[in-house]
């Protein structure tokens, strides 16, 4: 039996990953976390045979999570199931340690297909995503501009980009509006632009936006 945690900030996930999975024999849904500090503290406390984490929790983000799961469970697969397009994070994620990289789209035995995968050792990766994996492999292969940018600097540009407010953004990332802004102007000199409205048309461009 597969025990799952599901890390993720949304309960209707949480029970709709429950659902997908109630009528099969070989995994369970034994545990829930609401928060990156809620998963730790789980995986502190019992044992789990794998992790389904969001990327997008508030505070701290699923791929700084990621990296303390691989700090304290290092054999310990995470799978990631975001709402965010391959194109974003998926990459950035199987670098970081993770199984797997799935979007919240994806077709319930697709999510169970991969759960398998995962907990047998296994990677899962779509064909697109392995099409990326190989590009990103070729040295000569030109990193785009986004490329160069922090797990965090990215996390604030695509929500710059999506047209919210350094103070909003503050706000979801229980962070000051201080550092929102110094984020800001590093990505603004990383990126070699000077207006919002450039990081929207970049990321439309880049079909970076959900």
């Amino acid at each position: 039996m597969i025990r799952i945690l599901v890390a993720d900030d949304h309960a209707v996930v949480r029970e709709g990953v429950k659902q997908i999975l109630s009528n099969l024999d070989d995994m369970t849904v034994s545990g829930e976390a609401g928060s990156g500090p809620e998963t730790l503290a789980k995986l502190d406390r019992q044992d789990y045979d794998l992790v389904l984490l969001d990327i997008s929790m508030p505070g701290r983000s699923g791929l700084e999570i990621l990296e303390d799961i691989r700090n304290l469970r290092p054999k310990l697969p995470v799978l990631i199931l975001s709402m965010h397009p391959e194109e974003q994070y998926a990459v950035r994620a199987l670098r970081a340690g993770a199984a797997g990289y799935l979007t919240k789209a994806s077709a319930p035995q697709e999510l169970i297909g991969a759960i398998r995968k995962a907990a047998r050792g296994g990677k899962y990766v779509t064909a697109s995503l392995a099409e990326k994996l190989a590009l990103q492999l070729d040295a000569d292969a030109e990193k785009p501009p986004h490329e160069t940018l922090s797990n965090r600097e990215l996390q604030i540009m695509l929500m710059i980009a999506e047209g919210k407010s350094i103070s909003e953004i503050a706000a979801e990332l229980s962070l000051s509006v201080k550092t929102v802004s110094t984020y800001r102007s590093r990505i603004m000199d990383k990126m070699g632009m000077k207006k919002n409205a450039e990081l929207t048309l970049y990321a439309v461009n880049n079909q970076l936006l959900g």
